[in-house]
């Protein structure tokens, strides 16, 4: 695999990722802000692709302990060497389906940017690509519950979806014991509409769920706004209940 060499949170993190397919976007980096970790919790990842979002919970939260399942094999060790780059000991990746992976312990969050592109959508010439991206409401579904079956009670799920794929993410989050109780919208620009939405969900929680201001993204000159520079160039967090 040809790769290209770069970094992540200002340079904090060192990342390199695949020269042509699926390469990352600041959709990681937002969805490990939001993880409202502690040290010494347990953390797992659903395809976790080169490790963009479990490299940059470890950078922000010292001695978190993470685990990545990631479905390619050459991805998953492209992930691994870029745990042994930054010297993060917490993170193993391992090499597998999220929904034949099984755990000798409960987490204390999931997360996961999910498979999201149309399945009867034009297919990308590049295979890596087309499995990363290629998803259906059926496969949503099936990660919600294996993300929400491993974690403890009090645990947090923690998605980064389309806007589209909402209404069955907060079904499925429902029916698994882990309902969401922050809908956090990600605007692109002021007054556009959120095309991507970050949902919080708690396991066995009871309190009703709340839509929460959001985050712009970009100026109307398409720079980043103060706020996501502080998260995406400063590592800070991103609280979804704030």
């Amino acid at each position: 695999m040809i790769t290209t060499d770069g970094h992540l949170l200002g340079g904090r993190v060192r990342y390199s990722q695949p020269a042509t397919g699926f390469r990352s976007g600041i959709e990681p980096v937002l969805l490990a802000a939001s993880v409202p970790a502690r040290p010494g919790d347990r953390v797992l990842e659903a395809g976790t692709g080169a490790g963009a979002a479990l490299l940059c919970l470890a950078a922000r939260i010292a001695g978190v302990i993470a685990t990545g399942v990631e479905i390619d094999p050459a991805m998953a060790a492209l992930a691994a060497s870029n745990v042994r780059a930054n010297g993060f000991g917490g993170i193993d990746i391992i090499v597998n389906r999220i929904e034949d992976a099984r755990f000798s312990h409960p987490f204390d969050h999931a997360i996961a940017n999910p498979p999201y592109h149309p399945a009867d959508g034009s297919a990308s010439p590049i295979a890596g690509r087309d499995t990363a991206k290629r998803g259906s409401t059926a496969l949503m579904l099936t990660w919600i519950e294996c993300l929400s079956g491993v974690l403890r009670d009090r645990g947090s799920l923690t998605l980064i979806v389309p806007a589209g794929m909402i209404p069955a993410c907060l079904a499925a989050m429902t029916t698994c014991r882990c309902p969401c109780i922050d809908l956090f919208p990600l605007w692109p620009k002021p007054c556009r509409p959120a095309k991507l939405t970050l949902l919080r969900g708690v396991k066995a929680a009871r309190g009703p769920m709340r839509l929460m201001p959001g985050l712009i993204l970009h100026q109307p000159d398409g720079a980043f706004t103060a706020a996501a520079q502080s998260i995406l160039g400063g590592g800070g967090a991103l609280p979804l209940d704030e």
